[in-house]
């Protein structure tokens, strides 16, 4: 009975010890330790810390360390796993604003639907929130197609069958106003930051100016159930906001549930900047320009990089025509109209970054094409590009515990962990606090594999909030009023964020 409890102790720290060091490399961006790691056990990608039950992948999107990204989703590692908070490796991509990040998830077709446990937000808020931009571009890459009519269509909010058939605006208009806990949107978060763009960016693709919060007793609310938008941007003292908001018809007289307007509420939080302008009557709904950061053909190039991949790394010496922005990679894609040809990894990075307003010509949301600034609406594949199945496969779960469930003769004292041709732990090292423990001290013996780290079902411990993770709160001075949104920031320090 005691050779039984020491082996699955000793199994359990094999587990811990490699999936430790995995979960350092992803934090540090040891691709080198990484890699090794993952070759030799693909199984510990699918491994978790106590308590937060953070994985490798949750700990290198929240770094922005999008090549160990790559090389986890590549071992198989389920793109939705969760924390003990209920977020995914793209919340916390998202929150930190790790663009290329969120663009290689993406790409591997990662849930853009999935809200956390504890307030009900999703990637899309958190991106808000924060301000990125980029972020959410990528976020509804899948919902905004790549024709030159999407603009107008979205402003005009039509309706007939020509235009649904092409664009499903209902799906978009659903996904950009999703509240969570307490009826609050993406761009309640983003007007009470003040982030401009992004307000701008949520406005052109459908956001709701008149969507109000709700009573939930989960959420402590800023102002009052019932607030608008404009009421979360009067708070937050941006004029910028409030200009937008009001242009595209917000109410400068609609009420929260204690009797407030938007201008009592710019007075109560000393906002006396915004007196002018929320005290004039509105002129209803005007026309403002659209957003820079839209990116129309970001749907066409995203459908060809998941079709034939994204990463060719031919040297220039082997290609025959090689892409005019890297010259790495062979071209891959055309644009649409001026006809240039680049490598799809060139594409992806221009159509997730660059600004519309340089196009010299072209619908809003057309992309500048580097070499002639013509708006670019979309990209098709050249001839000689091919699909490429094997690298855009499908994530699959694995389980974490390799234990075997078999009883080994007694003779062969070896673990699961070890491989029979390779000295005990000679690839892989243990940590400093396991030295003592050897991979043949204890046999393999059969055991619920369950016991072991980062199993599915393994209860999570849960940690306390620190107050440390209280000061990305919000923008403004007088954030002690904002700490409702402190829920939505990770309580584990996982460094700066990535800017925009």
């Amino acid at each position: 009975m005691s050779m039984r409890f020491l082996s699955i102790v000793g199994n359990s720290f094999g587990c811990s010890a490699s999936g430790e060091r995995l979960v350092s490399a992803a934090r540090d961006g040891d691709i080198q330790e990484a890699k090794a790691l993952l070759d030799y056990n693909p199984r510990l990608a699918r491994y978790s810390t106590f308590g937060v039950r953070n994985s490798p992948l949750h700990y290198s999107a929240a770094q922005g360390h999008h090549e160990i990204v790559s090389l986890l989703l590549e071992s198989g590692v389920d793109i939705n796993l969760r924390n003990y908070r209920g977020q995914t490796a793209l919340m916390q991509a998202c929150q930190y604003g790790h663009w290329e990040v969120v663009q290689i998830l993406i790409l591997y077709k990662a849930n853009i639907h999935r809200a956390d446990y504890l307030n009900g937000g999703t990637a899309l808020h958190l991106a808000a929130l924060n301000g990125h931009f980029r972020c959410i571009r990528l976020l509804l890459a899948d919902h905004i197609p790549s024709t030159p009519d999407v603009y107008r269509i979205l402003r005009k909010r039509s309706t007939n069958n020509e235009s649904v058939s092409k664009f499903d605006e209902g799906a978009l208009h659903a996904i950009v106003n999703r509240p969570a806990d307490g009826g609050v949107t993406a761009l309640h978060m983003a007007a009470l930051n003040g982030n401009v763009e992004t307000v701008h960016l949520l406005l052109d693709l459908g956001a709701s100016v008149s969507d109000i919060t709700v009573e939930d007793g989960a959420t402590i609310d800023l102002i009052g159930t019932g607030s608008t938008p404009l009421h979360y941007a009067a708070c937050g003292g941006s004029a910028q906001c409030c200009q937008l908001l009001i242009a595209k018809g917000a109410s400068l007289t609609a009420e929260t549930a204690n009797g407030w307007t938007p201008l009592m509420v710019a007075r109560s939080w000393h906002r006396d900047w915004l007196e002018n302008i929320l005290s004039r009557q509105s002129g209803g709904e005007r026309s403002i320009s659209p957003s820079p950061y839209l990116s129309l053909p970001l749907m066409s190039i995203v459908d060809i990089a998941r079709e034939c991949g994204w990463r060719n790394n031919d040297s220039p010496s082997t290609c025959l025509d090689p892409c005019v922005v890297c010259l790495e990679r062979k071209c891959s894609v055309a644009a649409e109209g001026c006809s240039h040809e680049f490598c799809t990894y060139c594409a992806l990075y221009l159509c997730s970054t660059s600004s519309t307003s340089s196009a010299a010509h072209g619908p809003p949301g057309s992309i500048a094409c580097p070499l002639c600034r013509h708006g670019i609406i979309s990209f098709v594949k050249l001839s000689g590009t091919r699909p490429i199945t094997r690298e855009m496969g499908r994530t699959r779960s694995l389980p974490f515990c390799t234990c075997s469930a078999d009883v080994l003769e007694a003779a062969s004292q070896e673990t699961p962990l070890c491989r029979p041709d390779l000295p005990p732990c000679a690839r892989i090292t243990p940590l400093s606090s396991c030295h003592s423990l050897n991979c043949q001290i204890f046999p393999s013996v059969r055991f619920n594999p369950g016991l072991c780290m980062g199993a599915p079902g393994t209860s999570p411990a849960l940690v306390s909030t620190t107050e440390n993770a209280l000061v990305r709160c919000s923008k403004p001075s007088s954030n002690e009023g904002r700490r409702w949104l402190c829920s939505f920031i990770q309580p584990v320090p996982t460094g700066a964020a990535a800017e925009d």
